[in-house]
């Protein structure tokens, strides 16, 4: 799935791959990244519709218990791996008979293709195993130009990107940008905003996600958020939607406000929810981050200009972020006063 073949003079040329935008685009129940169901077959011509889409809604909770029994096989089956190995903890007394063991396992690692080593390696990360988020880290550039996108992999960058561990989703966003073929330098990400600007709907969304993948791994994130933040304007509310996604991969504080503004005025429900979770779960936002968005959250949960469903998005993004219960009919300037030195000098 490589983006660039080398030109006469040896450098890297964005490939017209117009047939070959990711045909995932499909959220997951809380996190709202690109799921593995599709009607598509991944490297065929287009992508799925925005209607296909809309209507793979219905299947989410199959699809949470699906990922739930996938998770749980994981970690498992982590002992059962040949090369799993090389991640356990070792007591003291035996220090020097697991560092061989994790030579030999290495070793075996290395034995397999790039495409193994990346799915083995994410299915140990998403399993909290020790050692394979910096294994990860380590191979990936290796990997670059040597990975397919597939089912598998979908599946688990998915589940990557659903953890709770920050450093897993930075793995799920590395290995995930590797099987793009999106390498992390100027000539993928004018690539990416020119595709973004594709009169083709499936390109263009898929090309928003890719870009906050991109903002997120350090490539020119101010140039990328102000790109996906002038896409919130735009007519069509799945793209907004998407533009959504894009600026909660990136992470960057700046984005927080405009996630805040999107929640409180897009005339479109799913564009405000998808804002919503960004800033309560999603996205890639650190915990303080998060925090920032509490005040305003706080008065989102009575602003009299806004619907019940946006006051319930509200006060479960304060729940989530916070950790806390408020009281879902608070009494009227209640939120505003008492309940938010509460919940933020619990922190």
């Amino acid at each position: 799935m490589d983006v660039f073949r080398a030109s006469s003079s040896g450098a890297g040329t964005p490939l017209d791959r117009a047939s070959n935008a990711d045909p995932r685009l499909q959220p997951t129940p809380d996190y709202g990244t690109l799921g593995p169901g599709s009607d598509i077959t991944p490297g065929s011509p287009g992508a799925a519709s925005t209607s296909s889409r809309r209507g793979a809604n219905g299947a989410r909770p199959a699809f949470a218990v699906a990922m739930g029994v996938l998770l749980a096989l994981f970690v498992a089956g982590l002992d059962n791996l040949p090369w799993s190995r090389f991640t356990s903890r070792s007591s003291p007394g035996s220090h020097r008979e697991n560092a061989s063991a994790s030579a030999r396992d290495l070793s075996q690692l290395d034995q397999l293709k790039p495409q193994k080593q990346a799915e083995t390696l994410l299915e140990l990360a998403v399993g909290r195993s020790n050692g394979a988020v910096e294994q990860i880290s380590s191979r990936v550039g290796g990997w670059q130009g040597k990975l397919q996108w597939n089912s598998q992999m979908a599946t688990l960058t998915t589940a990557a990107l659903n953890s709770n561990d920050m450093r897993v989703r930075e793995s799920g966003i590395e290995v995930e940008l590797a099987a793009y073929g999106l390498a992390r330098n100027s000539a993928s990400l004018d690539y990416l905003l020119k595709t973004a600007d594709s009169s083709d709907h499936a390109q263009k969304i898929w090309a928003f996600w890719a870009l906050g993948l991109m903002a997120n791994r350090g490539v020119e994130a101010g140039r990328v958020v102000e790109v996906l933040s002038a896409h919130l304007k735009d007519s069509d509310p799945d793209s907004r939607r998407w533009a959504v996604e894009g600026l909660a991969l990136a992470g960057t504080s700046e984005t927080i406000p405009l996630l805040l503004q999107v929640m409180h005025d897009d005339p479109a429900p799913s564009v405000r929810e998808r804002a919503a979770c960004s800033l309560a779960e999603s996205g890639m936002f650190t915990p303080e981050q998060r925090l920032s968005a509490v005040p305003q959250l706080l008065n989102y949960t009575d602003d009299p200009s806004l619907d019940a469903q946006t006051h319930a998005w509200a006060f479960q993004a304060l729940a989530d972020i916070t950790h806390q219960r408020l009281p879902a009919t608070p009494a009227p300037g209640a939120v505003g006063t008492r309940s938010k030195g509460s919940v933020i000098s619990d922190q």
